[in-house]
């Protein structure tokens, strides 16, 4: 009851229901969200703050930069789902707020943009060099199989290419990644896609900010090659996966294309099947299937493996 009533008097109040319903279409920065606003930033982090600690919303940070969203989790969201209802669609300061909304997201999709049109002539000629991701995804997909999915996370979700394909079949999606820069890229596709049950976040492979035994899939696609610490990765997995889900890692097989180090910051110039597999064992997962992608056009191959966290015996 006390949740409750916090709740309802934190919501109670014109600035803060319109903050309810911005982030209702998406997450944003406190900077932002006085752009849509037009309120200043003190005034602005006041509302965050009492709403954050009724629990209404969440901050994520990020660097410099702290990230609001609504809270999802299952004691709230219904209760803030009822409240973005009943507020009245001709609302003329509702409607303005939305479309200063459409222009933060706008100016998002701009540095994402740019960003990555200064980065593309790299990413292309790696692709050249390796199988279609289209290929590789596809295998991805058969090895998920039609399992219904509560919770996927997708370690090193780089642009968020993951997210944006499996969206479809998972109830949630988080996506980590350290770097600023690939996350506006992958916040710009999501916006544009309207998969508001997805999010990114900042985050370490190595220390990933969720509690243990959550997720029923964990994928780590083309990342493992740029850690210090690949078996790190895969212990960070393991220990998120709840029992009886799988964990997908698509990378790059034995090669020695020594110039990917200095070209694109590799760490590793790939991995074996028995090296994986030792780091999978390692962690307590099961080894389930492995399979290599190639051809004669390409120098690179491209390995698939799958584990999976053996439900606890009854």
């Amino acid at each position: 009851m006390e949740m409750l009533l916090s709740a309802l008097r934190a919501a109670g109040e014109p600035t803060r229901l319109r903050i309810l319903a911005i982030l209702a279409r998406g997450e944003l920065t406190v900077s932002e969200l006085t752009q849509v606003l037009l309120q200043s930033q003190p005034r602005i982090s006041r509302h965050l703050k009492l709403l954050a600690d009724a629990k209404l919303v969440q901050r994520h940070p990020e660097g410099s930069w702290v990230f609001y969203r609504l809270n999802d989790s299952q004691d709230i969201a219904g209760l803030l789902q009822q409240l973005i209802t009943h507020l009245p669609a001709d609302d003329l300061t509702l409607q303005r707020d939305y479309e200063r909304f459409e222009h933060v997201c706008e100016e998002r999709a701009a540095r994402a943009r740019h960003y990555f049109a200064a980065n593309a002539a790299a990413w292309d000629d790696l692709r050249t060099h390796h199988i279609p991701e289209t290929e590789v995804e596809g295998k991805i997909a058969t090895s998920i199989g039609e399992r219904q999915i509560d919770l996927l996370v997708d370690l090193g979700t780089g642009t968020g290419r993951m997210l944006e394909i499996f969206a479809p079949r998972c109830a949630r999606a988080i996506g980590f990644d350290i770097s600023p820069e690939m996350l506006t890229i992958a916040r710009s596709k999501l916006d544009s896609s309207a998969l508001d049950h997805c999010q990114v976040r900042q985050g370490d492979c190595a220390n990933v900010p969720l509690e243990d035994g959550v997720a029923d899939i964990v994928i780590l696609h083309q990342v493992l090659h740029f850690l210090d610490d690949p078996a790190q990765a895969i212990a960070e997995a393991a220990r998120i996966l709840a029992p009886g889900g799988s964990v997908l890692i698509a990378d790059f097989g034995p090669h020695d294309m020594e110039n990917l180090r200095e070209q694109h910051a590799h760490r590793r110039l790939g991995f074996s099947s028995e090296e994986i597999q030792s780091m999978l064992a390692q962690s307590g997962l099961h080894y389930f299937a492995g399979e290599t992608l190639t051809s004669h056009n390409h120098d690179l191959p491209v390995a698939l493996w799958r584990a999976d966290k053996l439900a606890a015996a009854v």
